[in-house]
Parts: C-alpha cells; sequence; structure tokens
C-alpha cells in the first residue's frame, strides 16, 4: 500500500470523526436521545389502532402514482427508512431515485479517480464518499428544518393557545397556525389540520407530526394535547406554559453551544493541524516525509501518532457535547 494511499484514508477517517463529533451534534441531538425519542414514538403509536392507519396512508400517498417497476423498487429493505428521511428533510423525492444518484456519483467518482491517480484504496474511499453526498445533503437539510420547526414551535403554539381562548376548535386552531406561520411550521400544522379536518383521527395526525418532526419538543406537545383530550382541561393554558418552556430550553441549549464553541473549534484545530503541515512539509521539502515513512521505526511513530488523534478526538468529544 502506497504512502498516498495511506494518507488519503487517514484523512477521511480523521474527517468522518471530526462530523460524526462536532458536526452532527450541533445539528440535532445525539444517537442516544435520538434512539429514546424513536423508542417513545412507537410506544405511543402502539397504544393507538390509528397509528398504522396513518403510516399506510403516507405510504400510499407516494406508491399511488408510481410504475410496477418503481413500485416494487420502494418496497426494498431500507427504502421505508430512506422514505421516512425525506418526509423529515420536506423533501419531494423518491427513496430509489435517491439511491440511484448515489450510486451513479460513486461510480462517477470511482472512474475519475480511479484515471487519475491510479486504482487502489483510494478509489474505494472516493467512491463511498461521492455516493454520500446525496444522503449527507439530506440529513443536513433535515436538521436545518426541524432546527426551524423547533425555532417556530412556541410562536405556533402561542398562535393556537389564543385562538383557543378565542373560542376556535383545535383543528381550527391549527389550520389558523398554518396560515399564521411561515414553512416549515406552516407546511406540518397544515397537514394536521387537513387529516383532521377530512375525518381522520387527531391522535393519528398528531403521531404523524412527530413522526415527521421527531423532536423532543414535539413529542411533549403531542403527549400534552393528547392527554388534554383524554382527560380534560385547559389546552389553551398547557400550550401557553408549554411555549414558555420551549423557548427556555431553546435559549439554554444556544448557550451551551455558545459556550463549547471554543472546545469543538480546538478540536478541528488540533486534530487537522497534523495533515495540513505534512501537506505544507511535501510542498516546501519533498524529502523529508519519505525519510520518515520509509523507516520502520517513523511508520510505527506515524501509527501512534494516528492513534493518540483518535483518543483526542474521543475524548474532546465527551467534552463538549452536552445533550440539552
Amino acid at each position: 500500500m502506497s504512502d498516498q494511499t495511506i494518507f488519503i484514508a487517514m484523512v477521511f477517517v480523521i474527517g468522518f470523526l471530526m462530523a460524526q463529533s462536532f458536526v452532527r451534534p450541533l445539528m440535532g441531538s445525539s444517537r442516544g436521545a435520538r434512539r429514546q425519542l424513536r423508542n417513545r414514538i412507537r410506544s405511543l403509536a402502539s397504544d393507538s389502532a390509528g397509528g398504522e392507519r396513518h403510516v399506510s396512508l403516507v405510504r400510499e400517498r407516494y406508491l399511488k402514482d408510481l410504475s410496477p417497476l418503481e413500485a416494487r423498487l420502494v418496497r426494498l429493505p431500507g427504502m421505508e427508512a430512506l422514505q421516512t428521511l425525506i418526509d423529515q428533510a420536506g423533501s419531494s423525492q423518491l427513496p430509489h431515485r435517491l439511491v440511484l444518484s448515489s450510486l451513479l456519483l460513486a461510480g462517477g467518482a470511482a472512474l475519475v479517480a480511479g484515471y487519475a491517480f491510479g486504482w487502489g484504496l483510494g478509489v474505494v474511499l472516493v467512491a463511498a464518499l461521492a455516493g454520500a453526498v446525496p444522503i449527507l445533503l439530506l440529513k443536513r437539510k433535515r436538521a436545518q428544518r426541524l432546527g426551524r420547526f423547533e425555532e417556530q414551535l412556541p410562536d405556533a403554539l402561542t398562535v393556537a393557545a389564543r385562538a383557543l381562548r378565542a373560542g376556535l376548535p383545535f383543528n381550527e386552531a391549527l389550520n389558523l397556525v398554518s396560515q399564521e406561520m411561515s414553512e416549515p411550521a406552516a407546511k406540518e400544522f397544515g397537514i394536521v389540520f387537513t387529516e383532521i379536518n377530512y375525518g381522520g383521527d387527531a391522535r393519528a395526525a398528531l403521531l404523524g407530526l412527530l413522526e415527521r418532526v421527531p423532536s423532543v419538543a414535539v413529542m411533549a406537545m403531542v403527549t400534552s394535547v393528547l392527554i388534554q383530550r383524554e382527560t380534560g382541561g385547559n389546552l389553551a393554558e398547557v400550550l401557553d406554559k408549554l411555549a414558555d418552556l420551549v423557548r427556555q430550553r431553546f435559549r439554554f441549549q444556544r448557550s451551551v453551544r455558545t459556550l463549547t464553541s471554543e472546545g469543538r473549534l480546538a478540536a478541528w484545530i488540533l486534530s487537522l493541524l497534523p495533515f495540513v503541515l505534512a501537506g505544507v512539509l511535501t510542498v516546501l521539502v519533498p524529502d523529508f516525509l519519505p525519510m520518515l515513512t520509509q523507516d520502520p521505526t517513523g511508520r510505527k511513530l506515524i501509527l501512534w501518532a494516528f492513534g493518540l488523534i483518535i483518543v483526542g478526538i474521543l475524548w474532546l468529544r465527551r467534552i463538549v457535547n452536552i445533550d440539552v
């Protein structure tokens, strides 16, 4: 294996770890929090027969206009999870077409890298990175959309509470929110209103909102509304208190991210500095690094340094990533 391939593999591993540790937490909750949220959504849906009905309606929405071949493709394993990701991102793209675009990008990047730099491990890494670009962009779009929705949620709850105090029923309060708010809150509350207004079950419609917007704040809202509909009480007051709680949580979350920004910046600098320095030395002193890589002791030192960089990334991740 050539030194160039090893260097590319190291950069790929470090970049992947940095993205997982210091980029994704900025765009959403941690994996453990998301897992707990998914389990809570399943437990809520399992208590209602309408949950299965809502899932089937969502599936029929994009299956009814497909050709027989496309209908078979969307039933392949993993397509349902990919469709959920697309719905959460607010995109209208079909899952099998997203997979096809990823494969085409991966194949094109592999051909370009193979003819430009030779066939080897680097080609596989370049193809994997290029093929993951559509999925990564979709996840970034989902994270941005969920972030905007959480920012809009307190105002949406306040509008709904005022509409309830004015004497409007719950579904009309949702309609008012869809008219007064901007995207994505307008679209999501409009979907809930439409499902209820056309005879759908309110519980299934709210659970559908929670599936499209998997957020702790939305889960609190849905749970509060469902409990109020079963036990009674002042829903307007509940929504007002929930809006104030979401505002305080969001404010505290932003403060935590601001206070930990210095640690994330230090992690990026310390992790990428060795590779930047290696690139500069390769350009200025071409004979310097080969003396290190061609010596057995030097190669061991490089591997030890690479391992210590990984340990440092994982250690800084535990320091700066704080779930709120």
